[in-house]
């Protein structure tokens, strides 16, 4: 079977020790569910959502999503208007989430992989703890030393605090982690934490950058891949 990753060319001298997962989209299939909850909410204050609304709030932490579908709708977005959208949409991602989360394909073996490496493992989500406990009972919690979610740093990815905490809470330098990443949102923010990014896409394109590099799946992904994928960069 031929190797799905790009081929880079830069070699680091860094040594992996730790593998940060993005959740939505990347080891589950709930950024579709995402998609659902958004477009409901969206008919509820007043308007469909448009794509290019949807393309802007993919991956991004809840409070900057629903600030994005209040602007696209040209809603004031008073503190208790956005509250009150925020609760709505969570009442009805927690019934999507109980409903049942579909894994990414290759996820649950990758994920199983990864742990018997003996790296170290964290879950960095733009979820919020509220939503991300449904989501660990289906990933397994046994798998993560640690989750970093959306409502527990500063700001939400982009911004590479949850990778930087991550790190922290690891006892790592993020150049010494592999993040794997779905969307534009989460690789900027891995990036910008200094982390080598694995990006398996899934709704989005993601640009690239010196630090990404680009897998189709997580399917067949070996430790040997891991250490191989962090020692370069892409071109």
């Amino acid at each position: 079977m031929s190797n799905p990753a790009c081929t880079p060319n830069t070699v680091s001298t860094r040594s992996l020790r730790a593998v940060l997962w993005d959740m939505d989209g990347t080891l589950l299939e709930s950024e579709k569910l995402w998609d659902v909850g958004m477009a409901e909410l969206s008919l509820r204050l007043g308007g469909p959502m448009s794509e290019q609304t949807r393309l802007a709030t993919l991956g991004a932490a809840s409070p900057d999503a629903i600030a994005t579908l209040f602007a696209s709708l040209d809603l004031d977005a008073r503190p208790q208007a956005l509250a009150d959208a925020k609760r709505w949409l969570y009442g009805r991602m927690g019934e999507l989430f109980e409903a049942g989360l579909p894994w990414r394909p290759g996820a649950p073996q990758a994920l199983r992989m990864v742990r018997s490496t003996g790296l170290g493992t964290a879950l960095v989500t733009n979820t919020e703890r509220e939503l991300c406990e449904f989501a660990l009972d289906t990933l397994g919690r046994e798998h993560f030393d640690h989750s970093v979610c959306g409502d527990e740093v500063p700001s939400g990815k982009p911004d590479p605090a949850a990778y930087l905490r991550a790190a922290e809470l690891l006892g790592v330098d993020p150049a010494d982690c592999l993040a794997v990443e779905d969307s534009p949102t989460g690789a900027a923010a891995a990036d910008a934490a200094g982390c080598t990014v694995l990006v398996i896409p899934s709704v989005a394109a993601v640009p690239e950058s010196p630090r990404r590099i680009f897998r189709s799946t997580l399917e067949g992904l070996t430790s040997t891949d891991l250490h191989d994928l962090h020692g370069r960069k892409a071109t």
